[in-house]
């Protein structure tokens, strides 16, 4: 028994410091001299190449029936606009349907059924801003009585958020100069960056406007520009 055994410890033993030596320790520099964090913000400005609109028709009648039918039919004289404005459908998308009962209130009386009030509202996505303001007298000519927006936003934003990463990187670095020499030091290196988000400024509210354009006028919009705004935070050792 202990020739049998023996020898298999032995093996054992041998075996250890190769397990031992498969596993590799990660070594962090210590930090020696002073850390620093901080914040920093970079912006870049583009001019919105997308309008986002809601748009829709609200309709009233003596039946539900009646309201519904009347609201769908100048639903689709709405829909057959846009497509005809070269709106495709993928831009075209169904935001709130409801139905409500309309009631009048008299002083000592209970509320009475007048009829019915059914909306259709629709969320809409221009992508050629310069055709928003006739697409939007269109929309009035073919029955549209509600219009909000427009919401002016860029559709593909990440090339100018990687241009704002980079003026926030570099925003940083010389922020973190600048603490190193007011206090008689440099900047060693850099310890860590994060990013705390990307995102559009957003611009004014837009009013909510109610459509009743005369069919001579025409609504314009203007795009202005859009601020992209990226934060980051970083750490730097001083020594």
């Amino acid at each position: 028994m202990k020739m049998t055994i023996l020898p298999l410890l032995a093996a054992s033993a041998l075996a250890l410091p190769a397990t031992a030596s498969a596993q590799t320790a990660v070594q962090v520099q210590p930090i020696t001299g002073t850390r620093l964090d901080i914040s920093a913000t970079g912006e870049v400005s583009r001019v919105p190449d997308v309008a986002i609109i809601s748009t829709g028709v609200v309709t009233k009648a003596a039946t539900a029936t009646a309201a519904i039918q009347q609201n769908a039919q100048r639903m689709e004289r709405v829909r057959a606009a846009l497509r005809r404005a070269g709106i495709q459908d993928k831009d075209i998308q169904t935001s709130s349907l409801s139905l409500n009962p309309d009631y009048a209130y008299e002083q000592n009386q209970p509320p009475r059924l007048t009829g019915y009030q059914a909306s259709n509202q629709l969320s809409v996505r221009f992508r050629d801003i310069g055709e928003t303001g006739k697409i939007l007298d269109a929309l009035v000519s073919e029955g549209a009585n509600q219009i909000s927006g427009p919401n002016l936003t860029i559709d593909k934003p990440e090339a100018a958020l990687d241009e704002a990463r980079v003026k926030a990187i570099a925003a940083g670095r010389a922020r973190a100069d600048t603490y190193a020499r007011a206090l008689g030091m440099r900047v060693v290196r850099l310890l860590s960056v994060s990013e705390s988000g990307g995102y559009a400024v957003p611009p004014p509210a837009p009013p909510v406007m109610y459509a009743r354009a005369e069919r001579d006028s025409s609504t314009s919009i203007d795009p202005g520009e859009q601020r992209l705004q990226v934060s980051v935070s970083m750490s730097f050792e001083l020594q």
